[in-house]
């Protein structure tokens, strides 16, 4: 694998800006030294092992690294510069294609809108931890996190039987269309103010499978 890298990163980063390639001098900035992560080869093996393995965290060795006396060391120098390698074989990647552009593109913004529920559902205090006492902390957190998990969990359930329903109904849904949708879109929750549920008035609505009844597309639009 590294000798792998070690050549991709010397027909990437040995190359300088060139006249057919007039906007190149920004990125290339420096040549890759590629000899001290050869020599330190079994070392980063050994980290990577650690971590992947469960032995260690990244936050851990990051730790260790940084509050070492000698923090321009070997492995330290090893890890930042097969950081550097993976970071501009990812953006030559990324600049190159147009569809790992966009794939990439759409999963930041998946991100986005999950950070938006949480934050529309930490709305109280300005989503501010009051706790002093971290276990306090992380229970409010955890909450957070359920609260977060059971409307994805709604939202996916729903959205799978009402593409279900509109298949059934001779509606054509293409699957390239459903990867464009995902569960963390919250129009239809409402966050604020004092909720009353008549618990045996929803459980009679349920069917034999435990789901509330679907609404048709004329009643959503006339109840809006």
């Amino acid at each position: 694998m590294f000798l792998v890298l070690r050549e991709v990163s010397r027909s990437i980063l040995v190359m300088r800006p060139a006249p057919s390639y007039p906007r190149a001098g920004a990125l290339l900035t420096r040549r890759l030294n590629t000899e001290v992560i050869a020599d330190m080869r079994d070392d980063l093996l050994r980290v990577a092992a650690s971590v992947q393995g469960g032995h260690a965290t990244a936050t851990l060795v990051v730790g260790k690294l940084c509050s070492s006396k000698r923090r321009q060391n070997a492995l330290t120098s090893a890890i930042k510069e097969y950081g550097a390698l993976r970071r501009t074989v990812y953006a030559t990647r990324y600049l190159a294609d147009e569809t790992y552009r966009r794939r990439i593109t759409r999963q930041l913004n998946k991100g986005e809108n999950l950070h938006a529920l949480r934050r529309s559902l930490a709305y109280a205090d300005e989503g501010a931890l009051q706790h002093r006492h971290h276990e306090q902390q992380s229970e409010q957190m955890w909450c957070l996190t359920l609260a977060t998990n059971a409307i994805v969990c709604w939202s996916t359930e729903y959205h799978g039987l009402g593409v279900a329903a509109l298949r059934r109904g001779g509606r054509q849904v293409d699957d390239e269309v459903l990867a464009h949708i995902w569960p963390t879109h919250h129009e239809n929750v409402h966050f604020y103010g004092t909720h009353s549920v008549d618990i045996d008035g929803e459980l009679a609505q349920l069917d034999t499978d435990g789901y509330r009844p679907l609404r048709l597309p004329e009643t959503a639009a006339g109840s809006r």
